[in-house]
């Protein structure tokens, strides 16, 4: 056998099995990734309108800028109760605990960053989230970008839903919780 010869073969098989591991890890990545902890959260929200100190969960710090109609430029903070059902009433699992900022001129839009904050004994630990809320679509999505405790290093998204408005006073979100990256 020539040297040539076998220079060429060395090569063809290493392109090969080169090829061979390009298709591998592209399957790998075209599956899709199933969520490895998943849970229902409604997040209770009573704005304080200057009467109800006592019961509210949230207050704006600044006001709106007065250049439109949808409030831009409010800037709330919250530290909501999150319960497993709809009712208020029932006995919380974690509290949201963040801000909200309208930051749209045109239609309400919001722009959410808080924690999750567990401390039961069930879970024990944070789960952190960010992005915007488009309030006027069905469903939208912000991220899970971290987590301590039972959730260290989370990563996933949380799908936010209008569950119920009661004028200015009151809202509740659906928030249907996906995580795909858990060290537990």
């Amino acid at each position: 056998m020539s040297k040539s010869f076998i220079v060429n073969a060395c090569a063809t098989i290493f392109f090969v099995l080169l090829i061979q591991s390009a298709f591998a890890q592209g399957n790998r990545l075209l599956r899709k990734k199933l969520p490895c902890q998943t849970f229902t959260l409604y997040l209770h929200e009573t704005i304080f309108n200057g009467t109800n100190a006592a019961n509210a969960t949230s207050t704006a710090v600044t006001n709106a800028t007065g250049i439109s109609n949808f409030q831009f430029g409010l800037v709330v903070v919250f530290d909501n109760p999150l319960t497993l059902d709809r009712h208020i009433s029932s006995s919380p699992a974690a509290r949201a605990q963040g801000f909200y900022f309208y930051n749209m001129k045109t239609r309400y839009n919001a722009w959410f960053a808080f924690s999750i904050v567990f401390n039961s004994t069930d879970y024990k630990g944070t789960l952190e989230l960010m992005g915007a809320d488009l309030m006027d679509q069905e469903t939208r999505d912000i991220s899970v970008v971290g987590g301590t405790g039972d959730f260290l290093m989370a990563r996933g998204i949380a799908t936010l839903k209008t569950d119920a408005v009661e004028g200015f006073a009151y809202f509740r979100l659906q928030m249907d919780i996906k995580l795909y990256d858990c060290y537990y």
